[in-house]
């Protein structure tokens, strides 16, 4: 299979699908990858590193998506890419596709066979391919949300860990799952005062325990929210349902209540934000103001640290990756349950329950297909 890695097209977006080792991986499987000129210089990996792992190097974007069967990326396609997509081609990448309807339409138009990283499932329940960046982004979602408090973003002017004599910022983080995790991480280590909701009690009692009583631990319902929402500093959405569209727990009323110059990083807004007033912003320009609160809802936060994400993603994609190109992907479907529901497009029909539930289109189970 010829397999093609173009350069990432969102805004500000430095990662890239496949690094060196995972090339040499799929020459070495017999299989021929092209590689943009350039594509992975933000993420520090030279042409030169590319052509010694045995990649070829094309000069533009058309002319990888011409040539490959396969194309691995990062991010979903945006619309200069919609027409460079071709009948039957595998594109194996992040989708999100409850969030762009637009895009949806044109892989169902194109009949592409969209494998979407976020929604291939263990029969754990893990995303074994979102874990990854969520970890990072759970992360800085408390770095970027430190700096929103800063007064020249327009923050209150609050330290997250204060210092003796005055009070901790207050840190509320809406999930309990890698995400939230993360952040959680991050913000306890800071000497913040932080406050975690879920709904699973099983997830919090292990929450507990692990931070051994250092954040506090509370079952997600309106009016827990509503409370500890009114009363933070930084707020953090951190709500996942794989392939569906998050739902919102942070009303327009709700944020109109927290206090002028508190911060919001709403992690969930590549999947269409569990804030109301969340919309999606880029790295170029991450925040904007609404009642006074500076809202961070950057769709690729991983993008700022390139170097770390590429590895830390590809780490897990590659495997996937090498079963498609080996096997095709209705065999390689068949024979695995969990990159089948990666599958959320095939021969023009969505095959991803949540995705189909979330754009309101028919959907049709991938075993129909293949």
């Amino acid at each position: 299979m010829i397999i093609g890695v173009p350069t990432e097209t969102k805004v500000q977006e430095f990662r890239v699908g496949l690094v060196p080792a995972g090339v040499r991986l799929l020459v070495a499987d017999g299989h021929e990858v092209v590689v943009q000129r350039g594509a992975g210089e933000g993420s520090g990996i030279s042409d030169s590193a590319y052509e010694s792992a045995g990649a070829r190097l094309l000069e533009d974007a058309d002319a990888v998506w011409k040539a490959a069967e396969m194309i691995v990326k990062v991010k979903e396609p945006i619309a200069v890419e919609y027409e460079r997509m071709q009948r039957g081609q595998i594109l194996y990448t992040f989708l999100h596709l409850a969030a762009v309807p637009a895009l949806a339409g044109v892989l169902l138009e194109r009949e592409v066979k969209a494998v979407a990283y976020e929604t291939i499932q263990l029969p754990s329940g893990a995303l074994p391919l979102l874990k990854p960046m969520s970890e990072v982004a759970g992360k800085m979602s408390v770095q970027v949300g430190a700096m929103c408090l800063e007064r020249a973003w327009g923050g209150r002017g609050v330290l997250l860990g204060g210092v003796p004599g005055v009070r901790r910022g207050r840190v509320v983080i809406l999930g309990g799952g890698v995400v939230g995790t993360n952040a959680a991480k991050i913000a306890v280590g800071m000497g913040a005062e932080v406050a975690l909701l879920d709904i699973d009690l099983d997830r919090l009692e292990y929450l507990d325990d692990i931070f051994g009583g250092r954040l506090q631990t509370l079952y997600s319902d309106p009016h827990n929210i509503e409370q500890f929402v009114r009363q933070a500093d930084l707020v953090i959405g951190a709500v996942l349902v794989a392939g569906a569209r998050a739902p919102r727990l942070v009303t327009r009323e709700l944020i109109a209540q927290m206090g002028s110059g508190t911060a919001i990083v709403d992690v969930a807004v590549d999947q269409g934000g569990c804030i109301e007033t969340c919309r999606p912003t880029t790295h170029a320009e991450p925040t904007y103001g609404v009642d006074g609160v500076v809202h961070y809802c950057v769709a690729n936060m991983p993008g700022a640290v390139p170097h770390t994400s590429t590895l830390a993603l590809t780490n897990t994609t590659i495997p996937y990756a090498r079963i498609l190109a080996r096997h095709g992907l209705e065999a390689a479907c068949a024979a695995d349950p969990a990159l089948a529901l990666g599958v959320n497009t095939l021969a023009g029909k969505v095959t991803h329950a949540a995705v189909a539930e979330s754009l309101e289109l028919p959907y049709t189970p991938l075993s129909d297909l293949i």
